[in-house]
């Protein structure tokens, strides 16, 4: 008996030691193979549906969809970073040769509202000192962007190795799912109701969070850069990317873009886009978040807004931009693990209060 209880601790020390060291090794991949299994929970129905038709090629269904997201996600992503890029590189050449000059803008502000500079001035702060490093920053930019051509190379080199780790694993996932996801109920010493509950959980919020998001979030980049186009505000393309991503925080979302713009055009007299930038802004871009972000997330998650809110915010702030999934994820697995701790060792007779004698 002495030495069954010896291997089986050994065993099981054994066992925790090579999964961690399984994970470290896994560690430099975290944000692709996170993807993959976000991206296999998204597309998953359609790999359902593509077998139901084809039920003897699990590898072309696979194909089929990996395919398929590949169109939908990953090629807009890429055009919509190019387009940026060239952009951002446009408005530098400008700036560089003096067509855009952002003294001059800043003077304009100063100038229209004199009480600003009284009020930085109680802050401690200089308008002028800010003014000249911000434009000496911008001149420097492209000194900067030479010297680290490398880095930014071996980056873009990273971010593509990265996509192929993401859509290789992903494949795998796609083909293999099902199976795997049987071996996980058989290994973990859970029970097969809660690890289904539990895995029911991560899916549910894992597909609401992404395609809630992904929604929204482009629904109102789209709407937030064509009005900044109608309108006739340089980079609108870039200011609708930045809208898009910003909307990613729940509450605050893309008024971090507009509002700034709309307050500037007021400050500069063009009262008419101020007041159709902030009319779009609350009445259409913030409707949109109003009315779908909880439709597409809230409900299918079924977590209250308000831990929506914090636990997104955690989630940026700790893991980036895969935060606005793990927090969301996080937060709905604490409540699933207290919900079955509470209906099943939290009974009522044990949380009756007894009536004083």
């Amino acid at each position: 008996m002495i030495q069954k209880r010896i291997e089986r601790q050994f065993f099981f020390v054994l066992l925790a030691a090579v999964s961690v060291a399984f994970l470290w090794l896994l560690k430099p991949f975290f944000a692709p193979i996170f993807w993959a299994v976000a991206v296999t929970i998204v597309f998953f129905p359609v790999q359902q549906w593509f077998f139901k038709r084809w039920p003897r090629q699990p590898n072309v269904n696979a194909f089929l969809t990996l395919m398929l997201c590949f169109f939908i996600v990953v090629v807009p992503i890429i055009v919509t970073v190019s387009s940026v890029v060239d952009q951002l590189t446009a408005l530098y050449q400008k700036f560089e040769q003096g067509e855009l000059d952002l003294e001059r803008y800043i003077t304009k502000v100063e100038e229209a509202v004199p009480v600003l500079q009284q009020w930085l001035d109680r802050m401690g702060m200089d308008l002028d000192g800010a003014q000249k490093k911000l434009s000496d920053s911008a001149m420097s930019a492209g000194k900067v962007v030479a010297k680290n051509s490398w880095a930014i190379g071996q980056n873009t080199f990273t971010l593509a190795l990265d996509v192929g780790v993401m859509l290789y694993v992903t494949f795998f996932l796609l083909r293999d799912g099902e199976n795997i996801l049987a071996l996980l109920y058989k290994a973990l010493p859970l029970g097969d109701d809660r690890e289904y509950l539990l895995f029911k959980k991560i899916a549910e919020v894992t597909r609401a969070t992404v395609k809630g998001n992904m929604v929204v979030s482009i629904v109102q980049g789209t709407l937030g850069g064509i009005t900044f186009a109608l309108l006739g505000i340089p980079a609108a393309f870039v200011c609708g990317v930045l809208m898009a991503c910003c909307s990613l925080i729940p509450a605050v979302g893309a008024a971090i873009i507009w509002v700034p713009v709309a307050i500037y055009l007021a400050i500069m007299g063009s009262y008419p886009q101020a007041i159709i930038l902030v009319l779009v802004g609350v009445l259409v871009i913030g409707l949109v978040d109003n009315l779908l972000r909880p439709v597409l997330v809230g409900r299918d998650t079924k977590i209250p807004d308000y831990i929506v809110l914090l636990s997104t915010l955690g989630g940026l702030a700790l893991f980036g931009v895969n935060g606005f999934v793990v927090g969301p994820l996080i937060a709905a697995l604490f409540i699933a693990v207290w919900g079955i701790f509470i209906r099943e060792y939290q009974n009522d007779d044990n949380r009756k209060p007894q009536n004083a004698s």
